[in-house]
């Protein structure tokens, strides 16, 4: 009868001991900002269904395309869909997992406490600025297209000697720190960052959106956990914290 027991208990620690979930992998994800912050929400969401384990990199694209081209290797790039699919040409990335993620528009934000301007039509829009001490937008993403939105509206050079693109994604820290007045971003970085508040959306008339696209790398030892959390982002849970962090779910 000992034995019996004793062989019992020895089968049910090996059962025990087995890993939860077989092919548990580890997916390196390198993704902008607006979808790391997601990630901060319901990456332990996916790791819990799925045992898989997230390591996040939040970055711009040329930083990232760096890395890629010195060879450290990733599984999963979700960024603005311009890079992707510019990754996607090269064969950095595969072209049957592009999948659009979510999408911001672009606001205009301040440091927490500090006047708001009127933003409430292009022509407000324009004084804002003008009257604005310092200014300050990406050189890449949304950043583009407020370069070529400034030129349009014919301020470009005159707001020229108090604009700043700093070449990380640190548009809203310099807001935050007081070293800029008026930041030009993404909504969802205004509403992810402590010590800004955000003044509102561009004017609808000139307003852009920067959609977020996810890819798997071509070169991924993960692809099927890569693709399973591709398809978690594009879940429930997933489109309830990108709603609150501004964004929408990319149509």
């Amino acid at each position: 009868m000992n034995w019996i027991i004793s062989r019992t208990a020895v089968a049910l620690t090996f059962i025990f001991a087995q890993p939860l979930f077989a092919n548990a992998a580890e997916v390196r994800v390198w993704a902008a900002r607006a979808i790391a912050t997601v990630l901060t929400e319901i990456g332990p969401q996916f790791e819990r269904a799925t045992g898989h384990k997230l390591f996040v990199s939040s970055d711009l694209p040329p930083a990232f395309l760096r890395r890629a081209d010195a060879a450290e290797p990733f599984d999963i790039l979700i960024s603005g869909s311009t890079p992707v699919d510019e990754w996607i040409k090269d064969g950095k990335l595969i072209a049957g997992t592009r999948t659009d993620i979510a999408r911001s528009g672009i606001g205009v934000e301040v440091r927490a406490g500090a006047r708001k301007p009127d933003i409430s039509s292009v022509e407000a829009f324009k004084r804002a600025l003008l009257d604005a001490k310092s200014i300050a937008y990406l050189r890449v993403g949304s950043g583009i297209y407020v370069d070529g939105l400034l030129a349009r509206l014919g301020i470009d050079q005159a707001i020229k000697s108090k604009v700043t693109r700093p070449e990380s994604d640190t548009v809203s820290e310099l807001v935050a720190k007081g070293e800029v007045e008026l930041g030009l971003v993404v909504i969802t970085q205004i509403l992810t960052t402590p010590g800004v508040e955000l003044v509102g959306p561009l004017p609808l008339e000139i307003q852009s959106y920067v959609v977020f696209t996810a890819g798997v790398s071509a070169k991924s030892t993960a692809r099927d956990a890569a693709k399973q959390l591709i398809e978690f982002l594009t879940g429930p849970r997933a489109v309830q914290v990108i709603r609150a962090q501004g964004m929408e779910p990319a149509l």
